[in-house]
């Protein structure tokens, strides 16, 4: 029973039998009822137990019948406390403040996050906040509901779709999903879609226009592929037209790949300098007497102390200088060839542009000079060849003009 609420709320004392005959007082306390605990005998068999505040105050009828005395060895319990705090204002009134204060700070708002997006940046979703009575170190209990917040500050963000806040002890996150609205699209005037070079068609479909090609057709740059005028006689019109064109188109490639090539490898000397960052300044504290090398290749990372949110002007960073060296290395003359060829076709690939693939590729002619294979290739490339031209009107009739895509 011992250091259980409800004696700590009473209080209870620690009593050590001076003079009297224990067994005589137990037999007298069992009588009247008395609640005595951890009960032990000292020195001397002098009897030792605990007991409760108003307990105490019955024992001396019982220690007059048994002619005894006690002695208070131990006091516990909130009566005691609060004696001791009596005689201690100064301390009891600085921790009722304490506590106060903690209260009061955690019922304010210390940090209001937000989360932006492509095009409702965080400065905003902050200002909307702010017009709401938002801001940080602010009485949380001034704020309305979560819901009813979000709901007005999704009011002040017209490309919001959906506006969450959430509180989390003394901070509120704010997230804004946005809607999703299609790009706006210029007006256009009625054109053409001629072709952009020499090639076979391979595919057409035209969208809008009339084609003039069909597949298989060789055309000639400039040719027209899809027409923007349709219709016959009165009825003719122009139109903005679209659809795809593609087309068999072919380039000839001179090539010269050299022999020996340049690597640039790493001995495995590097140098590491350390520093410390002060604002905007770093300064260097190892790596003084370094040696110098006469090619490298430098890293660095630098790291910024935090605390909590706030970036601090304070950091440390390390340089890493690695040496490096040039090596020849020499190829037989069908890597080289191999090299070339492949370079080419990465570079024809993005002259084409999005969708060409290379169909055939045939070696005109090869041969080796001054240390480099040189050879001509023709390759054969399958691609968009449509280009867009406005048709210039002057006795056309009525024209048809279309929002594009």
């Amino acid at each position: 029973m011992k250091g259980s609420w409800f004696q700590y709320v009473k209080g209870f004392v620690r009593v050590k039998l001076t003079k009297g005959d224990a067994e005589q007082f137990l037999n007298e306390a069992l009588k009247n009822r008395l609640e005595l605990w951890n009960l032990s005998f000292a020195a001397e068999r002098k009897l030792v137990f605990y007991v409760a505040i108003p307990d105490y105050f019955r024992l001396r009828p019982l220690l007059r019948a048994v002619k005894g005395r006690t002695r208070i060895l131990e006091r516990h319990g909130l009566p005691f406390q609060m004696a001791r705090l009596s005689r201690r204002k100064t301390f009891a009134f600085g921790m009722l403040g304490f506590v106060l204060a903690l209260y009061l700070m955690s019922t304010l708002i210390w940090d209001v996050k937000a989360e932006g997006t492509a095009t409702i940046t965080k400065e905003q979703i902050l200002a909307a906040a702010r017009a709401e009575g938002v801001r940080p170190f602010q009485w949380s209990f001034r704020l309305p509901d979560t819901s009813d917040l979000a709901g007005r500050i999704a009011q002040r963000l017209p490309n919001a779709t959906w506006v969450g806040v959430e509180k989390q002890g003394t901070r509120l996150g704010i997230t804004v999903i946005e809607s999703t609205r299609p790009e706006p699209s210029k007006l256009q005037g009625p054109r053409d879609l001629i072709a952009s070079a020499d090639a076979v068609i391979t595919r057409i479909v035209a969208e809008n226009g009339r084609p003039k090609v069909k597949r298989n057709d060789r055309v000639r740059k400039g040719d027209v592929l899809i027409s923007g005028i349709v219709g016959e006689g009165e009825r003719t019109q122009t139109v903005i037209s679209k659809g795809e064109v593609r087309g068999l188109v072919w380039y000839e490639y001179k090539i010269a790949s050299p022999l020996e090539r340049e690597v640039k490898a790493y001995t495995g000397e590097e140098i590491t300098r350390k520093y410390w960052l002060i604002g905007n300044r770093a300064l260097q504290v190892t790596g003084y007497k370094a040696p110098t090398y006469e090619l490298s290749d430098t890293r660095a990372e630098y790291k910024r102390l935090k605390l909590w949110r706030w970036t601090l002007p304070l950091g440390n960073g390390v340089e890493k200088e690695k040496e490096v060296v040039i090596q020849r290395e020499s190829m037989t003359e069908a890597e080289a060839k191999s090299a070339g060829l492949a370079q080419a076709r990465q570079e024809l690939l993005a002259k084409c542009g999005e969708g060409a693939v290379i169909k055939a590729e045939k070696l005109l002619h090869e041969q080796t000079e001054n240390g480099k294979v040189v050879i001509n290739v023709l390759f054969e490339v399958e691609q968009s060849i449509a280009l867009e031209r406005p048709i210039i009107q002057y006795n056309v009739p009525p024209t048809s003009i279309e929002q594009g895509e």
